[in-house]
């Protein structure tokens, strides 16, 4: 059985779990992850329609080691054991505007570099 059909498989001592993500059309930046062969079954009503029109956005193979952008794998893989489902929520305002500050010292830092350097 390919490992995408599967649920759950134990690999080497760790527990590989196929989880599928899906995205809302009312909240930006939130997300449902669940086990792909559940689906969104054990998701309670209430909180699908705080997301709208559900859309799937990935399916993917997950470890308890898996590095994700913005939440530990672990918590993904407890909360989906323990409920049915994980949920990540959108960056607060505040780490927004702290990323797009950094972005822009950034940029500002490139740009004195670069016309400082003498023309070769």
């Amino acid at each position: 059985m390919g490992a995408i059909r599967m649920a759950t498989r134990i690999i080497g001592g760790c527990v590989l779990r196929v989880v599928e993500i899906f995205k809302g059309t009312k909240k930006e930046e939130m997300y449902l992850y669940v086990d792909q062969k559940e689906g969104l079954k054990k998701v309670p009503d209430d909180l699908l329609g705080t997301f709208g029109r559900t859309e799937s956005v990935m399916v993917l193979p997950l470890t308890k080691d898996k590095k994700l952008a913005r939440v530990k794998a672990a918590d993904v893989l407890e909360g989906i054991e323990n409920q049915g489902y994980f949920l990540q929520m959108p960056p607060p305002p505040e780490a927004l505007a702290e990323t797009q500050i950094a972005a822009m010292i950034q940029a500002e830092e490139q740009l004195s570099e670069a016309q400082n350097q003498e023309p070769k």
